[in-house]
């Protein structure tokens, strides 16, 4: 077969989730290139590319509108032009955390710091437990809390990295930016309450803790602190809009790929869940998500593009 002329179309199964941050005050997307990486290991995508597992009910949709440009009479077509670029995507996550959930969210995605003792009940989450300062020589994966400290944590545990709270307006958040501020705040660890720089404790020696997998937002700075977390919320009705570059694959069955990446997306419907029958008498919830995107400039020519769609072709 002659792939420069024709191929079969593409049979695949499943379609799989990637996504990297925003660049939120640069306007800066995460850009895929389909010539250097389009076959990548699709277990081992490269930073800043996370893996969020496949997905079901992958749509796309575009609303963009071609006009006809006429003129004479009667009047004929003498051109089209675009008077309207519109590209949606949308499907449900399979799995749950901490990143499915703000994504499908499209909001602030709280999490649930651990609590002080009485505390007084708010719906995101009572004054937390004093955040424990990081020491020196703390990485991506193992945060160096000081031995006293470090008996205040518990292997499994959710924990948060991220610095204080103090005044900011603005974007918020290490790594992928959480929330935008619009007034000053009172609370010291709203940062990490919306904060995505999320870990899971993997070992607890020597007062240090080790996560399962590293930071989102890389190396921790000294001025970052870290609290329990003890689960994730987020909130209908609130302001503040995720925005994500993604990346979605379908590989067919000869090794052929066809890749859709977005560099900017936005979610355009509020949280919601669909229940699907998983066998036993038992239901399934799964997080619907859509999103419309935003423009980018190709470096190549300038062209303003909302989404890029490559085939690449099996050996």
């Amino acid at each position: 077969m002659n792939v420069t002329t024709e191929t079969m179309p593409p049979a695949m199964r499943r379609v799989r989730a990637y996504f990297a941050p925003v660049n939120r005050s640069a306007q800066q997307a995460t850009i895929f290139d389909p010539a250097q990486q389009g076959m990548f290991d699709l277990d081992a995508a490269a930073a800043p590319w996370i893996d969020l597992g496949w997905i079901n009910g992958f749509i796309r949709k575009s609303g963009t509108k071609i006009d006809a440009v006429r003129s004479g009479a009667p009047a004929v077509t003498q051109m089209q032009s675009r008077s309207e670029v519109e590209a949606t995507v949308s499907f449900q996550f399979s799995s749950w955390g901490k990143l499915q959930m703000a994504l499908a969210s499209g909001t602030q995605q709280m999490n649930l710091l651990a609590t002080q003792q009485g505390a007084a009940a708010a719906g995101s989450g009572g004054v937390a437990i004093a955040a424990v300062a990081l020491q020196t020589g703390s990485t991506a994966s193992v945060l160096q809390v000081g031995a006293t400290a470090a008996v205040g944590f518990a292997v499994g545990e959710l924990i948060v990295v991220d610095v204080d709270y103090s005044g900011q307006i603005g974007f918020v958040g290490s790594g992928v930016s959480g929330a935008y501020v619009k007034t000053a705040l009172t609370d010291v660890d709203y940062v990490r309450r919306v904060s995505l720089n999320v870990g899971r404790v993997n070992a607890v020696q020597g007062g240090a803790l080790t996560l399962e997998s590293g930071l989102l937002g890389g190396v921790p700075s000294a001025a970052m602190k870290v609290n329990g977390v003890v689960g994730f919320c987020d909130r209908e009705g609130s302001s503040f809009f995720q925005e994500w570059s993604a990346l979605f694959v379908a590989e067919g069955q000869q090794g052929e790929r066809v890749l859709w990446h977005y560099p900017r997306l936005q979610a355009m419907a509020s949280v919601g869940e669909a229940a699907v029958a998983s066998g036993g008498g038992l239901e399934s919830l799964r997080q619907s998500s859509a999103f419309r995107a935003l423009p980018v400039k190709d470096a190549v020519d300038g062209e303003s593009v909302v989404c890029f769609r490559s085939f690449v072709a099996g050996s």
